[in-house]
């Protein structure tokens, strides 16, 4: 490891994770590799917290297929308003409802708004694009619907962890160049990998050691295949202009730090309103990881604060 700034809770987690026995991601067949991500929920990740709806739904698009999601809100009912549409982390391999259920109540609870939560075909059983595919068919499939479970929508914020923050840029776009029924008024993404095309600095600098290494990240690419030089994979290649204002987060552990402030930046020279968030001396994944890091915790405080400010600020 490089000598970089790690709070103690997290250097506590990496040195019991490094030191266990048995195959890391890279090393097992995709689900080999779910199994041993539900295990690391069990005792990384904090227990679901009681919520007042927390419903499953099946999404029918025009075609017949269907796309599993699971609906949250903190209120029994409420008026209209803004319904934020969640896309799980995972590589686009792994990661599923039930993994992503106590961080997915966790921001229904905190922004108090309601949720749906979106499960996506994983790779490589459906490899690109069939994970962008279906986090915009459901968006816009939603925004059509415009009220679920007794809630009407006026507008849809974004968010989404790792590949699901790279899913939240890739539906935005697809939305700002046809639109939706409802409006895409703010996005989230939070560690999102945006340029598959090359490896930045901070791939190199913190590629082993830090729980996601650069084995891992070419385990996913290889399953999930995609087209590096297209938007949909590479969002960062695509244009940003007019693209709704976003929360950009990282964290200075990650692999994908650099990614995730270059993209920042190109918001920023598209002329896209942009807040940009560090957890510093944190890693990649930190949101399904609050029970075996605890300073978490004030990461998704203050990333909740912000993206409740944002939709605030531009909701009709």
């Amino acid at each position: 490891m490089n000598q970089e700034f790690v709070r103690p809770d997290v250097r506590a987690f990496l040195d019991d994770l490094n030191g266990r026995d048995g195959p890391r991601t890279h090393e097992v067949d995709p689900p080999t590799a779910r199994t041993m991500s539900q295990r690391l929920r069990q005792f990384a990740d904090v227990e679901s917290p009681p919520i007042a709806t927390r419903e499953d739904l099946v999404i029918t698009l025009h075609d017949g297929r269907t796309i599993p999601a699971r609906f949250y809100d903190a209120r029994s009912q409420r008026d209209d308003g803004p319904l934020v549409v969640f896309f799980h982390g995972g590589g686009f391999v792994i990661g599923d409802l039930d993994i992503y259920d106590a961080a997915a109540a966790q921001i229904a609870i905190g922004l108090d708004l309601p949720l749906l939560s979106i499960d996506y075909r994983l790779a490589p059983e459906h490899r690109w694009p069939a994970a962008p595919d279906d986090c915009e068919e459901a968006a816009r499939w939603v925004a059509e619907q415009g009220v679920l479970f007794g809630r009407r929508f006026d507008s849809l914020a974004i968010a989404g962890d790792s590949a699901g923050g790279t899913l939240t840029i890739v539906t935005a776009m697809a939305l700002r160049n046809h639109p939706a029924a409802l409006p895409v008024i703010a996005i989230w993404p939070l560690y999102p990998a945006v340029d598959l095309r090359k490896r930045y600095p901070s791939t190199e600098r913190l590629g082993e050691g830090y729980m996601l290494s650069l084995d891992t990240l070419r385990w996913f690419n290889e399953h999930y295949g995609p087209d590096f030089q297209h938007w949909r994979a590479s969002p960062r290649l695509g244009d940003q202009r007019g693209m709704p204002p976003a929360l950009v987060v990282t964290a200075t552990l990650d692999p994908l730090l650099d990614q995730g402030r270059a993209y920042a930046m190109a918001c920023i020279e598209a002329g896209v309103p942009v807040v940009y968030r560090e957890a510093k001396g944190n890693i990649h994944g930190w949101l399904t990881l609050r029970r075996a890091i605890p300073s978490s915790e004030e990461d998704l405080r203050g990333c909740l604060a912000a993206f409740k400010v944002m939709i605030e600020e531009y909701r009709p």
